[in-house]
């Protein structure tokens, strides 16, 4: 008989749970079982969240917390080991994505505030989580990126420069980890109809594009056990692997 909750049992962790990609495959994962770690700045979504959740029949804990604090990060991975020893299962959500600009208009803090979540957050989560996804059966990580990170798009310099570093950084944790039970890789959404999306593309129809539910549940394969990708990015809009050349 096949296993309807293929995460029973185990431990998820979802940054930027508060809505959109994040709070819809937290969903996903609860209803496949897992206990989730709800992670994202604001409260209010993290509640909405836990409702729909426990209406799923399963359970969450809400983790207010802003991806720039990486103390709080360290601290987070601390009360996991404290509480459970392991965790199964981690998504790196999170992200923002600035007022589009030349990169001459582009502010300081912008730009660092870019680079911080979109980044130094992700490689936070990797130094901190790492220990606890080694004590998995199978632990998985995923991370959200981005096609602007190889278009070079004009305007969205800061945004495509971020998600070309989390996808090296992370190809590169992949590499390291591959002769261990962890697997490390990239999910690309492609346009979805989502909050950041209309912000960043107002003059395109929106109602055209997948909901947040249906890209969501494309990334729950590779937070399973039985993914044996590692490395690779998942593309949402062609439903395939890319998978890169191994180093030299």
């Amino acid at each position: 008989m096949t296993d309807t909750k293929p995460l029973a049992g185990k431990i998820a962790l979802v940054t930027g749970a508060s809505r959109g990609i994040g709070a819809a495959l937290a969903l996903h994962l609860a209803e496949a079982g897992a206990h989730v770690i709800a992670v994202a700045r604001t409260s209010g979504g993290l509640e909405e969240l836990d409702d729909k959740i426990k209406a799923a029949g399963s359970s969450a804990t809400l983790v207010p917390l802003d991806m720039k604090d990486l103390d709080g990060i360290a601290r987070l991975a601390l009360a996991l080991n404290e509480r459970y020893q392991r965790l199964d299962v981690l998504v790196g959500n999170a992200g923002i994505l600035t007022t589009p600009a030349p990169l001459g208009h582009i502010e300081p803090k912008s730009w660092d505030d870019t680079l911080a979540i979109n980044v130094t957050a992700n490689w936070q989560l990797i130094r901190t989580m790492d220990a606890l996804l080694q004590r998995s059966d199978a632990g998985r990580a995923v991370f959200i990126t981005s096609a602007l990170a190889t278009l070079a798009r004009p305007y969205f310099g800061a945004y495509a420069a971020s998600k070309a570093a989390l996808d090296v950084m992370v190809r590169t944790y992949a590499n390291e980890s591959a002769g261990t039970k962890v697997r490390a890789n990239l999910f690309s959404p492609g346009q979805t109809r989502t909050r950041m999306m209309r912000t960043a593309f107002p003059g395109i129809d929106h109602d055209a594009l997948p909901m947040a539910e249906e890209v969501s549940k494309a990334i729950v394969p590779l937070c399973l056990p039985t993914c044996s990708e590692n490395g690779c990015l998942y593309d949402f809009r062609t439903a395939r692997f890319v998978d890169f050349q191994p180093p030299a």
